[in-house]
């Protein structure tokens, strides 16, 4: 989860992100968070009757396709500096509201010691537009298409076409329905999965893995490049809890 810009203008880069917080004094928090993500999760976690996620994804979204550097994203179109009429969701009577998403590969957790291909983020802000929750869904190929990435352009675009934006509107509740709306998840008391690693995110896992066919999944790698940060030691994540 990330806001940077493009990748030739970074400092870090994910194959090392062991050393993030001795790059940058700004990056300290990777190295000395007590609450850093991604985390590894098992069934012997088991799953959250608690934090538990309520929806207004409102249909058809409009906004912009293109590619953050590291694989395909979506931007919501709002006013300026007003997330308020975005998608959002609720919990423990907050309210948050959608940005975008964004993929990441190999998936930044794992689960039971597996790995999925890809996961998809939906980053959640306040109504002031600080980073709050992400919603996580883990990608792997099945024996049919997904009906959400029906929706995206083919082929998708390139890595290196980071300048690249294509305006157009998506039903965002597809991704809840592969996901069965998070009727089953983990959560836990996280952070950014790139510098500067602030913490204070709410973090949401689906059980659900979203499925799609071979030929899908192999669109968003070849779109991807490796952005899986290094998975971090269990402290104060409070999981489930």
């Amino acid at each position: 989860m990330t806001d940077h810009g493009l990748i030739q203008d970074l400092d870090w880069a994910y194959e090392a992100s062991f050393n993030w917080g001795s790059i940058n004094p700004e990056y300290s928090t990777c190295q000395t968070g007590t609450q850093q993500s991604p985390i590894a999760l098992t069934l012997s976690n088991g799953l959250s009757r608690s934090h538990i996620p309520r929806f207004n994804y409102n249909g058809q979204t409009a906004g912009n396709f293109y590619n953050w550097g590291y694989g395909p994203a979506f931007t919501i179109a709002h006013p300026e500096g007003n997330f308020t009429g975005n998608p959002s969701f609720s919990f423990d009577n907050t309210t948050l509201y959608l940005r975008g998403w964004h993929i990441h590969a190999p998936a930044d957790h794992s689960v039971a010691n597996d790995r999925a291909k890809a996961e998809l983020h939906l980053v959640h802000v306040d109504a002031e537009g600080h980073e709050a929750a992400v919603l996580a869904i883990r990608l792997d190929p099945g024996n049919a298409n997904s009906t959400f990435f029906n929706q995206m352009p083919q082929p998708l675009i390139g890595f290196n076409e980071t300048s690249t934006e294509i305006p157009m509107s998506i039903d965002l509740d597809l991704v809840l329905e592969n996901a069965q709306y998070f009727n089953e998840y983990w959560t836990y008391e996280g952070s950014l999965t790139s510098p500067p690693c602030h913490e204070g995110i709410r973090w949401y896992i689906a059980r659900q893995t979203l499925f799609m066919s071979v030929n899908q999944m192999r669109s968003i790698l070849l779109a991807s490049r490796f952005s899986a940060r290094s998975e971090q030691e269990v402290w104060l994540h409070n999981i489930n809890a």
